[in-house]
């Protein structure tokens, strides 16, 4: 019995040294680097709807194509940053939504799904941004779905829906944030919003230079508040933008908006505080759209190296990158040709989405083969399978339901096609209850545990920053 109380003790050991202390070693460095530095500053960076493999893919991608790692990997790999998980369960489910999501950081409360910072009992949390409004910094919201969307919404507001997107609308106006950039313009505009309320006249005559188009937005003055809406609903996939001439022209990525962001609000002498949403990850992970999803977190990606970039510049800024629940959970599956599979996806040159929405009912089968071939780096498919993809155009009773499927489009159908040619396989078209991936780099980084409750995000937040929690 001694003799097995030893080797018990022996292991507990041998675990503690290379575990335990192994964390707080990173933490001590971290705590070296970050020495006498403040949290001035906050980019928090959110990756709507993305899972694990959602990450490693994007990671794969580039190594395999540009022989580098993604940015976020790369923190990791290079030891500069902390790495935890986070739970990020609602008040009335295990699987989150993202308006419950957004708000458990916003407001420090788990709410139900579906609202945003109030709490079951009715009560209103003020959100995060709001208070480091009033604490005196600059605040704002970038993404790539529209502005008034339920992540960009948890850290700005209150709504006992998500789905009030006029109300949302309407009430940011009176928040005076710093800037705002994204799509929805109908929610603002009189010509679309059902009230006909003007909420951009309002927002010109408080002293916001209001732009539609990125050409706009890069010559906006950094003197004054700045108001971007690029699409009436979300922006364009990353993939399909690439492809169109005017697009590419008229609509920011997701990295020049989180870079004029900056612009805007860097010589700000108290500091400030940004959200970043890839919100299209999500989007493309209900549609099982493995091209929009990949190149989407992609572009979510080149976001998180500006930011990275200007942190480590700036010696004063904590960048958080994290995402608000799983999504479908991608990822590859085994066999022999996953890696010339994989690797087709650097021919992708369209989303499912934009094909699915081009196709008509007269088409002829032939010509929906070729366009298959061309878009989707060489797939052949056979004559049956362009005829039930076909049949969903003139049988409604086939048509597929489904979050962001509006058009009720044989995304899934699609994606089942798709998969001997990618290796990519999916567990569902909704989310997962992941403990999601949390990763940090700069001042307040060190102080990172490996373990989050969502909630705990908020006062870890105010609390690096040193803003006291007192609204």
């Amino acid at each position: 019995m001694k003799r097995r109380s030893f080797f018990k003790r022996s292991s507990l050991a041998v675990l503690g040294g290379l575990v335990l202390p192994g964390f707080e070693a990173q933490a001590h460095v971290l705590d070296e680097a970050n020495k006498n530095k403040r949290t001035k500053n906050i980019i928090f960076m959110v990756s709507d709807g993305m899972s694990v493999g959602t990450m490693v893919m994007s990671d794969l991608y580039l190594k395999r194509k540009y022989n580098r790692p993604s940015a976020w990997m790369g923190l990791y790999e290079s030891g500069l940053g902390q790495r935890a998980l986070m739970d990020m369960a609602s008040a009335s489910s295990v699987v989150t939504d993202s308006s419950a999501a957004s708000s458990s950081w916003g407001g420090g409360v788990r709410v139900n799904n579906g609202s945003l910072n109030i709490s079951p009992n009715g009560k209103e949390n003020m959100p995060i941004l709001q208070k480091f409004k009033k604490a005196g910094k600059k605040v704002g919201c970038i993404t790539t779905v529209m502005i008034n969307h339920a992540t960009p919404a948890g850290f700005c507001t209150w709504s006992k829906s998500r789905n009030a997107m006029d109300e949302i609308a309407e009430k940011y106006a009176e928040l005076d944030f710093d800037v705002m950039l994204g799509g929805g313009s109908k929610y603002f505009d009189p010509k679309t919003r059902k009230d006909k309320k003007d909420i951009f006249a309002v927002l010109k005559k408080k002293g916001y230079t209001v732009v539609h188009t990125r050409d706009e937005m890069l010559k906006a003055p950094t003197s004054k508040p700045l108001y971007g809406t690029f699409a009436e609903d979300a922006l364009p996939y990353s993939i399909d933008r690439e492809q169109d001439a005017k697009e590419k022209a008229t609509v920011p990525t997701l990295a020049e908006m989180t870079t004029k962001a900056i612009d805007q609000l860097k010589n700000h002498p108290n500091g400030f505080v940004i959200q970043v949403e890839g919100g299209k990850v999500d989007w493309a992970a209900h549609g099982n759209d493995i091209g929009a999803l990949l190149y989407d977190q992609v572009a979510f990606d080149d976001a998180i190296k500006v930011a990275l970039d200007f942190a480590k510049k700036d010696g004063n800024t904590l960048v958080v990158i994290t995402s608000d629940h799983g999504n479908a959970n991608p990822g590859l599956i085994y066999g022999k040709q996953c890696n010339d599979n994989f690797d087709r996806l650097q021919k992708f040159t369209h989303s499912n989405d934009w094909f699915l929405q081009n196709i008509k009912v007269d088409d002829n089968p032939s010509a929906v083969r070729e366009k298959i071939a061309a878009y989707f780096g060489g797939i052949n498919v056979t004559d049956e399978q362009v005829k039930e993809l076909l049949a969903y155009y003139s049988k409604a009773e086939k048509r597929e339901d489904g979050l962001y499927n509006y058009k009720h489009l044989p995304y899934k159908l699609f994606s089942e096609l798709q998969k001997p040619h990618t290796s990519v396989g999916w567990i569902s078209m909704d989310h997962s209850s992941d403990y999601t991936e949390l990763g940090m780099y700069g001042p307040g980084s060190e102080k990172l545990k490996p373990f989050m409750r969502n909630t705990d995000m908020h006062k870890f937040l105010l609390s690096v920053a040193e803003v006291e929690d007192k609204f």
